[in-house]
């Protein structure tokens, strides 16, 4: 299939999918189909404010393998299908996409060149605040080439919230002991 007509697919699946998980309260992030052989891997990646739980990958498997059904837009060709949500390694390239990372730290490349790393402390659809080495930095989102969160395992200052919150140390939630023990 040639590289046009993929990306036709692509955008018309990610058309006919959006008003269905709108209405389950996420958002298309990424729709990428790739070939597996005799068959295609269909990978639709949703986020929602707040974050995105099992249950709702569950419900949004179920309305995307829904909509893939009734569409003849993958053709006769079979298709795996796996629904995800957003990585951290995503780049911060849409309005929603800051708001939902108020108080992450992010590294941020300039269209100029300039590298700068800082902290979210608000956005609009046009501007993000950041918050460089204590200097407060409002950036014109159109002056973003690209922008990343970083990860952070042990931010220090901040306490997790909840009645367990005295017990743990700082960057630490009730749910990162499960974690260790392999349970999800």
């Amino acid at each position: 299939m040639s590289s046009a007509k993929q990306d036709a697919v692509r955008d018309r699946i990610e058309s006919e999918l959006a008003d269905p998980l709108d209405a389950l309260g996420l958002d298309v992030e990424a729709v990428e189909i790739t070939p597996a052989g005799k068959r295609r891997i269909v990978r639709v990646a949703v986020d929602k404010d707040g974050g995105v739980t099992l249950d709702d990958v569950a419900d949004a498997t179920r309305a995307v393998s829904d909509v893939l059904d009734g569409s003849d837009a993958l053709g006769e060709m079979p298709y795996t299908l796996e629904v995800t949500s957003r990585g951290v390694d995503r780049p911060l390239t849409l309005p929603r996409h800051w708001r939902r990372n108020v108080d992450r730290l992010v590294k941020v490349t300039l269209t100029e060149g300039t590298v700068l790393t800082g902290r979210v402390t608000g956005s609009d659809q046009d501007t993000v605040t950041l918050d460089v080495d204590g200097q407060v930095r409002e950036v014109p989102l159109a002056d973003v080439a690209k922008a990343l969160v970083q990860v952070e395992f042990n931010r220090k200052g901040r306490l997790p919230a909840g009645p367990a919150a005295q017990d743990q140390p700082a960057g630490l939630t009730a749910h990162d002991d499960d974690d260790e023990e392999g349970e999800a």
